[in-house]
Order: C-alpha cells, then structure tokens, then sequence
C-alpha cells in the first residue's frame, strides 16, 4: 500500500515516515521545498510549495492508496495580524478541502485528517471532551480545523472516500517545539517556581503513540468515517508535569504554592494571560471510543515518552 504523507518534515510527519517504512508500507512525502532532509530509504519526495485552493496535487496522489495529511499552519500564540484568520482558513480548511477532492477523484481509498483538540475549545469544565460533544473553537486555528473537518466529511459523503479524523491533545516527544521545548529548557535551569497550587489536569499524547494511532486506522476497517480522540491514558496537573520533566531530566524541581488569582493578575500585567489560562485550565479527551472500536492502546507510557523527549533534549539535537 503506498501512502502519501503531508506535512512530512514536521513534528509528526519525520517520526510517521520511518515507522510506516519499518511497517511495510510506501511512502511518497510531500514537503514544502527540495532539498529535504533525508528520509529513510523507499521514500518518495514530492515538493508543493503552497497548499491552499489552487494546490494541484495530480502528480503527488498518483498511485497512492490513503492519505495522512498532517501538514497545516500551526497555532500561534497571541498572533496578532489582521488576516491570521485568512490565513488558517486558505491552509487548514480549503486547503484539506482541495486535497481531499483531489484525491476522491482518483479514487483514494482512505484520508486520515490530522486535526487538534481546539476545535472543541480551549477548556474542560469537569468532564472530558468526547466525540459527541458539538466542537465549539474559540480561535482562528481551532476554526479552520473544524472547517476542514467538516469538508473532509462532505467530501466523503459525495464519494466512496473513507475519512478519518484524528484529534490530538498536548503532544510531546523527541523533535517537539513551541511550549514543550520551552518547559525543558525551563527544568533544565530548575529555577523555584509558583506553580504547586495548581490541581488542574490535562491530557497529553506522546508523538510515538500518535503514531501507533495513525497506523492503526490505515489498517482497521472500523476506523473508516470515524472521528477520534487520542491521549497517553495518564493526565496530569502542570505542577505534576513539571515534576516529571524534571525527574526525566534528573533536574531537582522546586515548587512553591501562589494563588491562582496571583498568577492571572501576573499574567495580565505581563501580557500573558493565555499562557497561564494554559497553565491554569484543565483540557481532558475521552479516548474510549479509539480504545473500544479498534482495539488500541498506547505502546507507551507517559514516563516512557518523558524520558524519550528528555533524551533527545539533552543530546543537543534540538535545532
């Protein structure tokens, strides 16, 4: 089976390639410019510069059975430009919604849609999110996720493509960057810190068992037409997490309890207040529906991925 990966020199895309190698498929990885990394060997390179509504993809979906798209414009913390919305929208929406016609019209089998937890919102009220609550994004990415989403879905009804929607939480592991990259660095200093109050809890998904998850519904027939929520099967508190970056690292942790409301009024003075809403708010996913029709479960642990991603951290292969 030859599978076309997006996104393919990204966070995911660079631990995806090699492992559906390794599983015995062919896999064509579309980037943004040539030359790419190197990939393992049987990969096949194919270069889109843009990927929006006049995308044309005839060449990159020829011969291929199923489609991982995991290639979009990430979000961007206290983005402020006037036509971020535009943006998202051209990429993560009518973006997948090109890709996913074109390749309905040459008779792909199935499209796995890498989407997020934001398109349900940015915070759990006491339970967790699960695949029959409505999505309810309070941003201009979590917004254009959805609105990909639901092409994929249109798009599946008007042909015989098979569409699965995979939605991540929190995702960490070796290559990661943005907000847990930062949190190493910062444990890595092992400064005192005011975070021993918190008792929120969120989840998290180690890239490795992503991974697991994406091969699974490319070869599950029960995964077609499906949405899913995936998660290590372990949440955590930020205090907790933070421990156990630590420890991972063999960092002493120190923690010292502040108020909440300390922390918010901090934040807005400093002009951070999402990153402590982040720190602050509990954002669990329900996975039983993944576990239940297709059997999964993750390969790994939440101290197994930890010290993977500490490891790669501290071997200084971060750039």
């Amino acid at each position: 089976m030859r599978i076309l990966v997006t996104g393919a020199t990204g966070f995911v895309g660079r631990a995806l390639v090699p492992a559906l190698i390794s599983a015995g498929y062919e896999v064509t990885a579309v980037v943004r410019r040539t030359p790419a990394p190197p990939f393992v060997g049987g990969v096949t390179v194919h270069a889109i510069a843009d990927i929006g509504p006049a995308t044309d993809w005839t060449e990159a979906l020829r011969g291929i059975d199923a489609v991982v798209h995991l290639a979009g414009r990430a979000h961007v913390m206290n983005e402020g430009t006037a036509d971020a919305e535009d943006k998202y929208n051209h990429i993560n929406a009518v973006g997948t919604e090109r890709l996913a016609r074109a390749a309905a019209d040459v008779g792909v089998k199935r499209f796995i849609l890498m989407s997020t937890v934001k398109v349900m919102g940015e915070e759990t009220q006491g339970a967790p999110f699960s695949e029959l609550d409505t999505p309810a994004p309070e941003d201009a990415y979590g917004t254009s996720k959805l609105a990909g989403e639901q092409a994929l879905l249109r798009i599946a009804r008007e042909s015989g493509l098979e569409s699965v929607i995979l939605r991540p939480p929190l995702l960490y592991g070796p290559g990661a960057k943005g907000n847990f990259l930062s949190l190493l660095k910062l444990c890595r200093l092992a400064p005192p810190l005011p975070l021993a109050a918190i008792g929120n809890r969120r989840s998290l998904l180690f890239v490795g068992n992503l991974i697991d998850a994406v091969i699974v519904c490319l070869e599950n027939p029960n995964a077609a037409g499906q949405t899913f929520f995936v998660r290590d099967g372990e949440d955590l508190s930020t205090s907790e997490l933070i421990r156990r970056v630590g420890h991972a690292l063999n960092k002493p942790v120190r923690l010292f309890p502040l108020p909440p409301a300390v922390l918010r009024l901090a934040g807005r003075i400093t002009g951070k207040s999402q990153t402590v809403e982040r720190l602050l708010g509990s954002l669990l996913v329900n996975d039983e529906k993944i576990r239940r029709q297709l059997g999964w479960t993750p390969p790994f642990n939440v101290v197994q991925g930890l010290d993977m991603m500490a490891a790669w951290f501290l071997s200084g292969k971060t750039h």
